[in-house]
């Protein structure tokens, strides 16, 4: 595989399990999802920022955020806030992250019209690399065909591609 290239594909019609390997150590990928201060610079599709990113990272513990659009070449996106929230259910440092994530209103409320997603995030060592797979999995084929309409896999490919960046600033 490539460094730099997500390789993706679909298990029983609505897991989807992404992979890329990113040319860091596994404990500084891992403190990439753990601390709001790494999130907010790199979470979300290229023009869109994290202006609310409130984490408490334990099982249990809350992630609520807000994406939204900055970048007024987006045309009908630009301004349009995205709202989500994650429970954590285990945290495995630096190997392991559990938590689902749904949409939700700036309250924290659940949009429970909008399929949710419960993602284990693994993070493996290789050689001084860190290849990291996430592991998507939702109630229907039609959950996932729902977000991937929604342009799901562009904006995470986007997403992963500025956590690289960050990565590369930081070491």
């Amino acid at each position: 595989m490539a460094y730099n290239a997500m390789v993706s594909r679909v298990e029983d019609e609505r897991v989807l399990i992404l992979e890329r390997v990113f040319d860091a150590p596994r404990e500084l990928v891992f403190k990439m999802f753990k601390e709001p201060e790494h999130l907010k610079v790199w979470w979300g599709p290229a023009g869109w920022e994290l202006p609310v990113c409130k984490i408490d990272f334990r099982p249990g513990g809350v992630w609520h955020y807000c994406m939204k659009c900055v970048d007024p070449n987006q045309g009908e996106f630009f301004g349009m806030e995205s709202w989500g929230i994650a429970l954590y259910k285990e945290i495995v440092e630096p190997k392991k992250i559990l938590y689902t994530d749904s949409f939700s209103d700036a309250e924290g409320t659940f949009v429970d019209t909008m399929p949710s997603t419960d993602v284990t995030l693994d993070f493996i060592d290789v050689d001084g690399k860190t290849k990291l797979v996430n592991r998507g999995e939702y109630i229907s084929p039609e959950a996932l065909k729902t977000v991937m309409d929604m342009g799901m896999l562009q904006g995470i490919t986007e997403t992963w591609d500025r956590l690289e960046q960050r990565l590369k600033e930081l070491q």
